[in-house]
């Protein structure tokens, strides 16, 4: 009789930043029963034309979707949720959330016109599905209620970690549950699944409490108006840059669909402190300068998001001028380079005052560094180390270090890597299939499909097309017609 295993197995977030999606199985090879931890995207770029939305390929779970007993949802950022509308209901199992998380997909939902059995649980809950005993623990991140995950097994004990730093003066939510996790490694962990993203970062990623502090500073120094951007759903930001403007006399008011959504969210389930008020862009635009501020999307420089068609002149609610400042209390997302500078150039041109992270402490990660992973292992005590969440780099720096901080061995996995934990030494046993799945419009189609191949050909290529109008006996009816888009009209140097 074949025996019970436990695996796990990274479909998305592993080998990259984004698109999160994690298993874990447990039973004998053939009869394995599964939870998935976080099912999230990421987002097109140049190389993917037409496509907003990328998730991990789901082929694998989907033919083992009878086995598939849960899917659990550490916290609300994209790259764990985004796909929760897309993919959920073809997992047809119950998802679990705490009841921020819950909000925003339920809106996701709503969105699609999907249902799913969505459970909403305490902070620190405890449940069991089929063999896995599974226990939330509070941690601290960049956006409210989020959760590490206790997976108990037959076969032993795995933490895994999700998004997460340790911030010791939250301005929002609960400080990170210590000693349940030092009460965790006296109860003996297997393995740590662990956050890579920061671990090239020496020290620690600072305290919200720090930029709150700063914001103020640099919020009551300005003549204008002053817009602040910042990620919509760090909910603990924006309550700061509230209380900062209310200490400078100012009012403030929300621009943009995810801010209006995530701070609705945020105050349906009670996070928003009680003098959180916000006016409306009507009543805004007749405020005096010095007595407004306007919180917006687009810190990315999204092109539709409030703050490019503000510095495009494109807003109905607000215009901005020589005088007024806009504030940058975020970071700069690799690969958002170009949007970001083209957008704080837009805004030099009408002359408005720009101030970034680089001039002034408006930003601090949710992610942990050296010494807050350090700290986290200190705790655990974990036996093996899964460092996941991060490119390559990220990875097998993250296992070079935890070796250092006394665990008997890492394994740094790619997506689709099958890791038995159990029984024995954790070690790679086989690889599944893993890819992505790229939002066209309303479909969903593998990334090497051949509407995918063709369009980016025609990106980079461009297209010539003719029309030929034929009669009855074959002969053109009219001189062809030539149609050239994306494509050099004539070659230079070359002759006719």
């Amino acid at each position: 009789m074949a025996k019970d295993e436990l695996v796990f197995l990274p479909l998305g977030g592993s080998g990259e930043i984004g698109m999160n999606m994690n298993l874990y199985g447990f039973g004998p090879p053939t009869a394995r029963k599964w939870i998935m931890i976080d099912c999230g995207v990421s987002f097109g770029d140049l190389s993917t034309p037409g496509v907003e939305l990328i998730c991990a390929d789901p082929t694998f779970i989907l033919e083992e979707r009878e086995n598939l007993l849960g899917l659990i949802l550490t916290h609300g950022h994209e790259d764990h949720i985004g796909a929760i509308a897309l993919l959920g209901p073809d997992f047809k199992c119950p998802a679990y959330a705490t009841a921020f998380t819950a909000k925003l997909i339920e809106s996701k939902l709503e969105e699609r016109g999907a249902k799913l059995d969505l459970k909403v649980i305490d902070l620190g809950a405890r449940l069991t599905i089929g063999p896995f005993d599974l226990e939330f623990v509070t941690l601290t991140h960049s956006i409210p209620e989020p959760n590490g995950v206790i997976i108990r097994t037959p076969l032993g004990v795995v933490l895994h970690t999700g998004d997460w730093k340790i911030d010791p003066e939250p301005t929002l939510g609960p400080v990170t549950d210590s000693p349940r996790l030092r009460a965790l490694g006296d109860e003996g962990v297997l393995a740590m699944v662990c956050d890579s993203t920061n671990v090239l970062s020496a020290g620690e990623s600072g305290s919200e409490m720090r930029v709150k502090e700063s914001l103020t500073k640099l919020i009551a120094a300005q003549p204008g108006r002053v817009a602040v951007t910042t990620f919509a759903s760090n909910v603990a930001r924006v309550v700061s840059v509230c209380e900062a403007a209310y200490a400078a006399d100012r009012s403030v008011c929300l621009l943009g669909r995810s801010m209006l959504r995530i701070v609705g969210a945020a105050r349906e389930v009670g996070l928003l402190p009680a003098g959180v008020k916000f006016v409306e862009p009507e009543e805004a635009g007749f405020l005096p300068r010095e007595h407004v501020l306007y919180l917006c999307t687009g810190s990315q420089g999204e092109p539709r998001a409030a703050l490019a068609r503000i510095a495009r002149d494109d807003h109905r609610d607000l215009t901005l001028s020589e005088g007024d400042t806009v504030i940058f209390s975020s970071k700069i997302i690799p690969g958002n380079e170009r949007d970001i500078f083209t957008l704080i150039n837009d805004l030099v041109e009408i002359g408005v005052k720009v101030i970034t992270e680089k001039d002034a402490f408006t930003h601090v990660s949710g992610h942990p560094n050296r010494d807050e992973l350090k700290k986290m292992y200190e705790w655990v005590r974990p036996a093996y180390s899964i460092p996941v969440h991060g490119e390559a780099r990220h990875l097998e720096a993250h296992a070079d270090f935890a070796l250092t901080l006394g665990v008997k061995d890492a394994i740094a996995p790619r997506n689709g890597d099958l890791i038995r934990l159990a029984p024995g030494e954790p070690e790679v046993i086989d690889e599944v299939p893993a890819g992505r799945w790229m939002l066209d419009g309303d479909l969903l189609l593998p990334e090497g499909s051949g509407p995918m191949r063709e369009r980016r050909k025609l990106a980079f290529a461009g297209a010539v097309s003719v029309a030929l109008a034929i009669d009855e006996h074959g002969d053109f009816a009219a001189e062809p017609a030539v149609a050239i888009a994306g494509a050099p009209r004539e070659a230079p140097g070359v002759d006719d």
